[in-house]
């Protein structure tokens, strides 16, 4: 069966999804130390922001035999923050909500001020990797993209997710995000294609 893509409408079944896939990473190790702790932060940080993005941008799904194998969360900019966010972090993450911040004010402070689509997260369910479905996600948003004439940024959270998203017209910003003793993230932009 081949894979489809619809919008999403359950900010919850994203978050679990993106927790999933993001739970152990370096950013989430450097943002919470404790690996018994980390996916249910997570879990709640991906779900507010996918939450946020049906109100100001797309959620899509793919599908593989009916089951949700995977997310893609796009901001349109500029958009609102997060309504209360600050608070929220610091009930659920507790003492690590300070590391929350620091990984905020870095993004805000190299994230592009000019129209564009952002892309939050991109995830698929743990064993459904290199199948080729982190492309069909992002090539559904870019025909859109290009169609506006609208160009779109992204992080990339690891050399391989940068490595993906240049097959895919993304070209390095010229500033790293840097997180004090940890890891690093690629700031990228891809202009529309005509």
């Amino acid at each position: 069966m081949t894979a489809q893509i619809t919008r999403l409408t359950d900010a919850a079944a994203a978050g679990e999804i993106i927790a999933g896939t993001f739970g152990h990473d370096a950013i989430s190790s450097w943002l919470i130390p404790p690996p018994e702790e980390r996916v249910a932060i997570q879990r709640r940080f991906f779900t507010m922001h996918a939450a946020h993005a049906l109100d100001h941008g797309h959620v899509y799904g793919i599908h593989e035999s009916g089951e949700l194998a995977g997310v893609a969360v796009w901001f349109t900019a500029p958009f609102p923050e997060v309504p209360g966010e600050e608070e929220a972090i610091a009930s659920f993450a507790g003492r690590h909500a300070e590391r929350y911040g620091i990984l905020g004010r870095q993004m805000e402070k190299l994230h592009p001020h000019e129209p564009h689509h952002y892309l939050a997260f991109i995830a698929l369910e743990l064993g459904r990797t290199g199948r080729g479905l982190g492309s069909l996600l992002l090539e559904e948003h870019h025909r859109r993209l290009d169609a506006e004439g609208m160009p779109a940024y992204l992080e990339a959270s690891s050399e391989a997710s940068r490595r993906l998203y240049l097959r895919h017209g993304y070209v390095d910003m010229p500033e790293l995000l840097e997180l004090p003793g940890g890891p690093v993230m690629y700031p990228m932009w891809r202009a529309p294609s005509p």
